[in-house]
């Protein structure tokens, strides 16, 4: 519709001068044969013009023209090409019409969207967060679409070395008609993810979802309070604070190190090594910037019983507490020193400038080599700098926020473990960790998920409604080495809305349960053979081989009998 409406008067002039020439060629006086004047009629003016348009050039066809005829043609070839180039000028001036070329992205964008068919998850806003969150889907083998406000961003989706495809368009996501492009209602898509820069659209975005498709899981990234109550409220919608999560890291790599070195080996941190967790100092420390990622730190570490001194220019006495050493300052030398950084444990920079924390780690390197040092970073253009500081810890709010959200996606059992570990006693993640190291060792972790339902575990779902029983112990044990285990461990299993952490191997299983496993990448292949296969699961259980054909399992039968009945074997039972 959009190309017709542009392209309506180079149309109509083309008709216009083309329907013209032919008339006029028709009324036209020809030579005079037989002291007759002969005429072209309609047809012949029209294949004249036609051969003519097409530059084929037969000649004066059907007879020779008169010189009434040949004036007519010269005028209405001169018109013809001044139609045809207002006719190609418009259609080049409409391909590079932005409008046009937007709704042919959309037009290809809803096209791709509606022929996928596996899941996928749609994600609003490829800013840092996006980005991080699309490669780690990638990487999981799983598509997203991608809505963004930004085309250069869109732009540069094209050229990511991404595993799966992922379709991207340049569109206000929060408009409902671009949610519907996106796949909102479409039946493979498992969830929308709002991570724009704006806690308005990012409201609005949820809003709009929960109306258009009530059960599609939202996961929603807010920093404002006001914002996150209202999220809240509404039903299957998640709320992700990236202040509040890097807090909580935070807090755990000063506190709970154990759990902070497991939580961050699940999601593949760079340079972390399972049970080898991150030194940090006791004592009391300085607070570089009291926005609102420093308020949520100042209350986990307040709740938690550890010391803490603020920096900051405009942060207000009553707002940090009585019991805070407050210094109203940049964090330059001179502030450094008044916050006592001589006998402070560590320093945590976390402004929202990177120029600022950057700056603030090499005076502390100056005034005290031995301090701790923790740095937010903000944007993750910024990488190399951040890596060239040599920081004890770096926490980037975007990468932290990516990873929490791939956890809720791809093994929402994850982050249940951790948060249930993080109530428990450190003994117990200790013991999980050396468990791990027992099972995967050296070997990356390999996380996912198995649900025993008919599409995802036929076999097993046939044999426990069968009247069978299968224990954690028997599923993983490994089919081509009876009876030793896969190297797996099942870290949690969901039945019924309720959770069960850390299950032992003699925990029975039910048909609707969901199992998180994590081992070694070649162990997922083996167990899936496992779900799937009757005689795989048969012998894992019971230890027998089965035979597998008609045949044999006739004979097999005829030889069971046999042993049962001595008959059969052409002996008499004994008096």
């Amino acid at each position: 519709m959009i190309v017709l409406r542009y392209m309506r008067r180079p149309l109509f002039a083309l008709l216009f001068v083309y329907s013209l020439g032919i008339v006029g060629m028709a009324l036209m006086p020809g030579q005079v044969v037989d002291g007759e004047t002969t005429r072209m009629n309609l047809f012949h003016a029209f294949y004249f013009f036609t051969y003519t348009a097409t530059t084929t050039g037969f000649g004066e066809l059907p007879n020779g023209f008169s010189e009434e005829q040949r004036l007519w043609t010269i005028f209405c070839l001169y018109t013809g090409v001044i139609a045809w180039f207002y006719a190609i000028g418009s259609l080049i001036n409409l391909v590079q019409n932005p409008y046009f070329i937007q709704a042919m992205d959309g037009f290809r964008f809803a096209r791709k969207v509606k022929r996928n068919a596996e899941p996928f998850v749609i994600i609003c806003g490829f800013g840092d967060a996006g980005s991080l969150l699309a490669r780690g889907l990638s990487d999981h083998r799983m598509r997203a679409v991608i809505l963004d406000s930004d085309p250069e961003r869109i732009k540069a989706l094209g050229v990511r070395d991404y595993t799966v495809p992922m379709p991207g368009l340049h569109a206000d996501a929060s408009a409902p008609k671009y949610l519907l492009a996106a796949g909102l209602e479409h039946p493979a898509c498992q969830a929308l993810v709002a991570l724009t820069n704006n806690n308005d659209v990012n409201l609005k975005i949820a809003v709009m979802a929960r109306h258009l498709n009530p059960r599609l899981q939202v996961i929603c990234r807010s920093t404002s309070a006001r914002h996150e109550a209202n999220l809240r409220a509404l039903d299957n919608v998640r709320v992700v604070d990236p202040f509040e999560i890097f807090a909580q890291l935070l807090y755990w790599a000063i506190s709970r190190s154990e759990l902070h070195n497991l939580n961050a080996w699940f999601v593949g941190a760079r340079g972390v090594k399972l049970g080898a967790p991150v030194k940090v100092p006791r004592g009391s420390w300085i607070l570089c910037g009291y926005g609102r990622m420093g308020h949520w730190i100042h209350r986990y570490f307040g709740s938690h019983g550890v010391g803490l001194r603020i920096i900051d220019p405009d942060v207000e006495a009553k707002e940090a507490g009585e019991d805070t050493r407050l210094v109203q300052a940049h964090a330059d030398h001179a502030a450094l020193v008044k916050a006592g950084i001589d006998d402070a444990a560590g320093v945590v920079a976390a402004t929202d400038c990177d120029a600022d924390n950057l700056s603030t780690l090499l005076s502390v390197t100056e005034l005290n080599p031995a301090a701790f040092r923790i740095v937010r970073q903000n944007s993750h253009e910024n990488q190399v700098a951040f890596d060239a500081a040599r920081a004890d810890l770096v926490l980037q709010h975007s990468l932290t926020t990516a990873r929490r959200i791939l956890k809720l996606l791809i093994s929402p059992l994850v982050q249940e473990l951790i948060d249930w570990l993080a109530e428990r006693e450190p003994s117990c993640t200790e013991a999980l960790v050396a468990r791990l190291q027992t099972v995967v060792g050296s070997e990356p972790p390999h996380l996912w998920s198995v649900r025993l339902n008919p599409g995802g575990a036929p076999a097993v779902t046939r044999y426990l409604d069968n009247g069978g029983e299968i224990t954690l112990g028997e599923l993983c044990r490994d089919a081509r080495a009876f009876p030793e285990a896969l190297p797996s461990e099942v870290l949690a299993v969901r039945r019924e809305g309720q959770s069960i952490m850390l299950p032992d191997r003699d925990f029975s299983l039910a048909v609707g349960d969901e199992l998180l496993f994590c081992g070694v990448y070649w162990v997922e292949p083996m167990l899936e053979a496992t779900l799937h296969n009757p005689y795989t699961l048969r012998y894992v259980v019971t230890g027998v081989d089965e035979p597998r054909g008609a045949v044999f399992a006739w004979l097999e039968e005829r030889r069971r009998r046999r042993r049962r009945d001595p008959e059969l074997n052409g002996r008499r039972p004994g008096p």
